[in-house]
């Protein structure tokens, strides 16, 4: 299909450094996987059979041997996957108290999971009567009051899809190697279609800003037109709409990466980094502190994304009930402070120009710079400490918090 990609991100996207990702689903209900570590650190041939990923529970318990399956026989004996569905309730839902919180770590946009890969939609999407939170479990859409509280906030509201993957329509054994992914998964024209009846209602619904498809689009869906159509709609639908780059098609308008995978994506301005506070999307009970990132660890970690032109897709794992785990919590309050501050240096950012600016910090002063208008911003363990030769350029000093 030909490319229907914008050349360039509308003010907004390029504007934003900072979104919440949402992973919450009925995989919630266990809350379980090994925390062996960081995507793009672990083997290939160790990922999918270890997978730290609590939202990947139903692949990884049907891995034969897996920590996962050896977990689930014991605790819950043979009970399917889908049984999860019907005990998820979400009785501590508080979408307005969510966004209040994403507003306070000045958040620019805020991205829910509505399908994941094990089918269930988190709303009643067309065609999925008995697979959806209205129908079993929470017992309602669990998208629209997000949405509209998001908004209520002055954020941004997108939604991610799984088009690659949808475990609730496929016969295929689990994925257990890399290329698994791409050869067990569904391709053919149903689903095509179904995918592209949920992702129009999305967009009929909730207008996104920002258009967040994973791992791949049924192949047929490619082949008969039917995506490029879809992608017509989304652009009229929502102009300053932003689509991200797994569809398998030209479609995209930004790059993204995950941990430290995908990190030939980060590049110039408006690319997007995404990952969990611990090793996890979806909520993991095993991860404690110890696991998860401290609110130094995440002003790093976004200063650094800040730094080389990207924005950073924070993901936030709510338990069953809808409450958010306190070892996130510590975290994203201990950061909102600091976040908040920095947030008004993070606007009209251009990659620095070396010929100009000379920064040097000792090795032990952690320390990321970037232009925002005329502005240097010195980001440090101690700023002031910093040498930093910048003729023409307000300095701004922030220290990383402690």
């Amino acid at each position: 299909m030909t490319g229907t990609h914008r050349e360039r991100l509308p003010d907004w996207a390029r504007e934003a450094s900072f979104g919440v990702f949402i992973h919450w689903g009925a995989y919630s209900v266990p809350a379980w996987a090994e925390p062996i570590g960081a995507l793009g650190t672990v083997p290939d041939e160790q990922w999918f059979a270890h997978n730290p990923y609590a939202e990947w529970y139903a692949n990884t318990i049907r891995i034969a041997g897996s920590p996962a399956a050896r977990h689930h026989a014991e605790v819950y004996g043979p009970a399917p996957y889908e049984d999860f569905l019907d005990q998820w309730q979400a009785e501590h839902y508080d979408p307005a108290g969510w966004a209040r919180l994403f507003r306070s770590l000045g958040a620019d946009y805020v991205v829910p999971v509505t399908k994941h890969h094990d089918g269930v939609t988190l709303w009643d999407a067309p065609g999925s009567e008995g697979l959806n939170t209205v129908d079993r479990g929470p017992k309602r859409d669990l998208i629209g009051p997000l949405a509209a509280a998001v908004r209520a906030e002055g954020m941004r509201f997108g939604v991610y899809y799984s088009g690659g993957l949808d475990w609730s329509v496929s016969d295929h054994p689990p994925i257990a190697i890399v290329g698994d992914l791409y050869t067990h998964r569904p391709v053919d024209a149903a689903y095509a279609a179904a995918a592209t009846a949920h992702v129009r209602d999305l967009i009929d619904r909730y207008e996104p800003s920002v258009l967040w498809n994973d791992i791949e689009w049924p192949d047929a869906g490619k082949e008969d037109g039917s995506l490029a159509e879809l992608m017509a709609h989304y652009r009229s639908t929502v102009p300053d709409g932003i689509v991200n780059d797994r569809w398998g098609a030209d479609v995209w308008d930004y790059r993204t990466s995950e941990y430290s995978a995908g990190t030939d994506h980060e590049a110039g301005i408006g690319w997007e980094n995404n990952r969990g506070l611990g090793f996890s999307f979806g909520y993991n009970r095993i991860e404690d502190d110890s696991l998860t990132l401290s609110p130094r660890a995440l002003a790093q970690h976004y200063a650094d994304v800040v730094a080389r032109g990207g924005r950073l897709l924070l993901n936030v794992g709510p338990d069953a009930s809808g409450r958010i785990p306190d070892v996130q919590l510590r975290t994203l309050e201990g950061a909102a402070p600091w976040m908040a501050e920095v947030k008004q240096y993070t606007t009209d950012r251009r990659i620095q120009d070396r010929d100009a600016v000379a920064v040097s910090a000792e090795a032990d002063n952690w320390c990321r710079t970037w232009v925002s208008g005329g502005r240097l911003v010195v980001v440090a363990d101690r700023p002031e400490a910093v040498q930093v030769t910048a003729p023409g350029y307000e300095i701004v000093h922030v220290a990383l918090p402690g």
